[in-house]
This record gives C-alpha cells, sequence and structure tokens, in this order.
C-alpha cells in the first residue's frame, strides 16, 4: 500500500513539474521570443513559421505536427514516454494560445534572445527531467536512426540548423542569427536544468605522484577516490591511477591541486548520471 501511495506521488510530481515546465516554454515563447521573430528549433520552430504565415494559433500547429510522430514512435519510446510527451505538448499548446494575446515586454532583441532562450530551456529541461518531451523531432531522428549511418544527435542537429537557417527567408537573416543564438541557450539552459549545476564528473588521473595528488584531493575537496591499477604500455612501468567523483564546480579546484604536483599529469574528465553514497562529499573538518 505504501508503495503504491509514494508511486502516486511521484507520478504527481511529475505531472505538476511538466506543467511548470510546459508554462515556462510558453513563456519563453511568448513573451520574448515570438514578439520579436525569432524561433525555436523543432516542430516548435516550423510551427512559428507556418503560423505567421498563416495567421492560425501556434498552439494548434504545435499539436498537429507533434502529435503524429508521437503516435509513431509509440512501439520505439515506450507508453509512459509517450504519454508524457502528449500531455507535455497538450500543456504547451495552451500556453502558448493563452499568452499570445499578451505582448512582449521587451523590443530589446539581444535581451529578448537570451532570456527568452533561458527560459524557455529551463522549461523544457524541466519536462525532459521529469519523463517527457516537447517536440516530435527527437522522434523522428530515433526512427531515422535506425535507416542511417548518423547519430540522433547529429539528425537533430541536422534538423534544427535547416530550420532555424530557413527562418531567414521568413523573418530576415538577422532574425535567423538570433534564432541561433537562443537555441544553443536553450540547448546549454537545458543540459544545466537536467543534470543539475552540480552535476557529477568522473575525473581519472594518471601521474608519478599520485599519492600526494589523493591525500591532496581527499584533504582539500573531501572527496573519497579508488586507486585502479595500471601498467604503462610502452614502457611497461606499473603505476595506481587515482578515479575519482566530482561536481562540475570542483573541476578548476582539482586541475589547480594536480598541477601544483605534477603538469605533466593526465587527466581524463567525463559526465556520469549518478553517484554512491560512498563517493560523495565527506566535510572537511
Amino acid at each position: 500500500m505504501l508503495k503504491k501511495y509514494k508511486h502516486a506521488l511521484e507520478n504527481i510530481n511529475k505531472v505538476f513539474f511538466m506543467m511548470i515546465g510546459a508554462a515556462l516554454a510558453s513563456i519563453g515563447l511568448e513573451i520574448f521570443l515570438i514578439p520579436n521573430n525569432i524561433i525555436d528549433g523543432g516542430m516548435t520552430g516550423i510551427s512559428i513559421m507556418a503560423s505567421y504565415l498563416t495567421k492560425v494559433q501556434l498552439g494548434i500547429f504545435i499539436l498537429i505536427f507533434n502529435l503524429p510522430f508521437v503516435i509513431i514512435g509509440y512501439k520505439q519510446i515506450g507508453k509512459t514516454f509517450a504519454l508524457s510527451t502528449i500531455f507535455s505538448v497538450i500543456c504547451f499548446s495552451i500556453g502558448v494560445t493563452l499568452l499570445h494575446p499578451i505582448s512582449g515586454i521587451t523590443q530589446d532583441i539581444l535581451l529578448a534572445t537570451i532570456f527568452g532562450g533561458i527560459i524557455l530551456g529551463v522549461g523544457v529541461g524541466l519536462i525532459i527531467r521529469n519523463g517527457g518531451s516537447l517536440d516530435g523531432t527527437e522522434i523522428v531522428a530515433i526512427i531515422l536512426d535506425k535507416r542511417s549511418a548518423f547519430s540522433i544527435g547529429e539528425i537533430v542537429m541536422f534538423f534544427n540548423l535547416f530550420i532555424l537557417g530557413s527562418s531567414g527567408f521568413i523573418f530576415g537573416w538577422d532574425r535567423a542569427m538570433y534564432s541561433l543564438l537562443a537555441y544553443f541557450i536553450a540547448f546549454k539552459a537545458i543540459d544545466i536544468t537536467v543534470q543539475g549545476l552540480d552535476e557529477s564528473k568522473a575525473v581519472i588521473i594518471v601521474s608519478d605522484k599520485n599519492k600526494d595528488i589523493s591525500e591532496a584531493i581527499i584533504d582539500r575537496l573531501g572527496r573519497g577516490l579508488t586507486f585502479l591499477e595500471g601498467k604503462g604500455a610502452y614502457s611497461g612501468n606499473e603505476t595506481n591511477v587515482i578515479y575519482v567523483v566530482l561536481s562540475r564546480l570542483e573541476i578548476a579546484k582539482l586541475k589547480n591541486i594536480v598541477n601544483g604536483f605534477d603538469e605533466d599529469a593526465l587527466i581524463t574528465i567525463t559526465s556520469v548520471e549518478g553517484t554512491g553514497k560512498k563517493y560523495r562529499k565527506k566535510a572537511i573538518h
């Protein structure tokens, strides 16, 4: 019974944040970007151009262009993701429709680009973080990925560059360039929202000074770490390789620590999805 209650509470929480995400995305578009003829990528960008040319409500085009791809990709993306995406798209369509009569709050094109991109990105990020999506482009990419040599990310990027470039013929090339800037700002905002400012990074350090470096990491950063046994393929020398998980905000400090002992040390940094309690930061006394 408790498990069912917890599961229901989690679903309600996800629905709530998807609604908040859709509201923020609507504000980013209708209050900042669209009044200044700046568009987003994906199906939303196509919808904005179609709405501008036909004078039909933007929300209608968002539904028309996105829902078919959700239905087509139902088997590939799963029932939960499909339902979450449909719900998010409907909320988004309602949001842009309700906000459309409100005029933009700034005519400064650069401010509109920056703030519109950030707010839109945070909104989309909240939806993605809670299991949904606002754009059928990703679903198209998943389908095409199985029939082409390109990755999903490359296909999405190609679509968006084409869509953003096409806006130049409708809104002018300066607006197309601002649209491209807004897209990259939104992309970064999505990344930060989904991963968080405290996104974890896995770091591998290869150095002859591994003992000194490891002690400094434990002392100054309060992080646990692991020694991996390594052997140079060329030299044949055995050494300990340091493996440690940090937040992205600690990377610069780590580099200073390592360089203080060995400027020739090899540092490899990759993103990780999560960490166990063993690798969480400990209090420094």
